[in-house]
């Protein structure tokens, strides 16, 4: 694999998104909706009273390539920007001087990926999970949690949590659904196991939240479906 992300190649892969708009924001730092749920009166807190510490992964555990590192950039993206590869399990964020730190990713399922441009419209530390009424009637844990699981360290959200906005045909931003977390299952990362987010190890996801402010531009490359990966 050629860890040299360049114009050429951001080009081709991203010929199916380049055409979008990018989205008309204000600074938001609460979302216009939450999923629904049975009573959202039980909703749990939107992040945990406590900051709980970041235990660190061992490195060796993850496969090289999807470990944190730096690597040459030659895209068209500005310095900040945030690039979601899922076809090759990557996340970008570039920095200055042709560079970008590269994030192993675990990505969505065959048929619940969603690419396009977003901005972070939301961050949270330690957040709750509220699964969506769809997975609540296919997946019996979620089931459980239909009224939604505090944040923490057995959140599948893991220790933070990017919450990407974009334009749509009935207001200027809307949550997408679609969030950058982190992973209480480092075995995940490198395959193909979420319902459609972005997953990173927690160290990695702490790391971003600190970096990204909110109304930071991410751009989701599509990718075609994929089978399940164990």
């Amino acid at each position: 694999m050629n860890p040299i992300l360049t114009r050429r190649g951001f080009a081709l892969a991203g010929l199916a998104i380049a055409a979008l708009p990018l989205p008309a924001w204000a600074d938001a730092t609460q979302p216009p909706f939450d999923s629904p749920t049975p009573d959202p009166a039980l909703l749990p807190p939107p992040e945990s009273p406590i900051d709980y510490p970041i235990l660190t992964v061992d490195l060796g555990t993850i496969p090289a390539q999807f470990r944190r590192q730096e690597v040459k950039y030659d895209g068209p993206e500005a310095a900040g920007t945030i690039i979601v590869d899922p076809g090759d399990r990557y996340l970008f964020h570039v920095r200055d001087g042709g560079m970008a730190v590269r994030y192993g990713v675990g990505v969505g399922r065959a048929g619940f990926g969603w690419s396009g441009e977003a901005k972070v419209g939301m961050k949270r530390r330690w957040p709750r999970w509220v699964p969506p009424p769809d997975m609540v009637t296919r997946d019996k844990n979620a089931a459980k949690w239909a009224n939604g699981m505090p944040g923490g360290p057995d959140n599948p959200l893991g220790a933070r949590a990017l919450y990407l906005f974009a334009k749509t045909l009935y207001a200027n931003y809307s949550d997408t659904g679609y969030r950058i977390h982190g992973t209480n299952d480092p075995s995940s990362i490198g395959k193909a196991v979420s319902s459609g987010c972005i997953r990173l190890l927690n160290q990695d996801v702490a790391e971003l939240y600190d970096e990204v402010p909110i109304g930071n531009r991410v751009v989701v490359r599509p990718a075609a479906p994929e089978p399940i990966e164990g």
